[in-house]
């Protein structure tokens, strides 16, 4: 059995995936569109505040009491593939997606959850 001290260097020593993410109600289809350079963060945070009934977007938090937690789907996206290229930038490549991800999704009013187009999370 591993140590705790081996577990935790495991964790981080495994590689951050950055993306575009989503949080989808099944029922209605809305969805709440994210994204960031870590994706296991938000996605756990997310799915921590909709169970302890403390999600800061007010409508989502109302659906997820309303529905129930098996109407909800926490799912990544895209995956920012990493480039050896010297000229390479993970947040310029992150923003691309996002934009794609918007567009294509357009998670606002009857459609989602989002109420800005600033979508990356930390």
């Amino acid at each position: 059995m591993k140590s705790k001290q081996e577990l935790k260097r495991e964790y981080k020593e495994q590689p951050k995936l950055a993306g575009v993410f989503q949080v989808k109600n099944t029922v209605n289809g809305k969805v709440l569109l994210g994204s960031s350079l870590n994706l296991n963060g938000p996605l756990n945070s997310h799915q921590f505040m909709l169970k302890t009934g403390h999600h800061s977007n007010k409508v989502l938090q109302q659906e997820w009491q309303e529905y129930g937690v098996d109407k909800f789907v926490f799912e990544i996206l895209e995956v920012v593939q990493v480039s050896d290229d010297p000229n390479f930038n993970l947040k310029d490549e992150l923003t691309l997606l996002e934009e794609i991800w918007l567009e294509k999704l357009q998670p606002f009013g009857e459609r989602g959850y989002n109420t800005d187009i600033k979508i990356r999370q930390v």
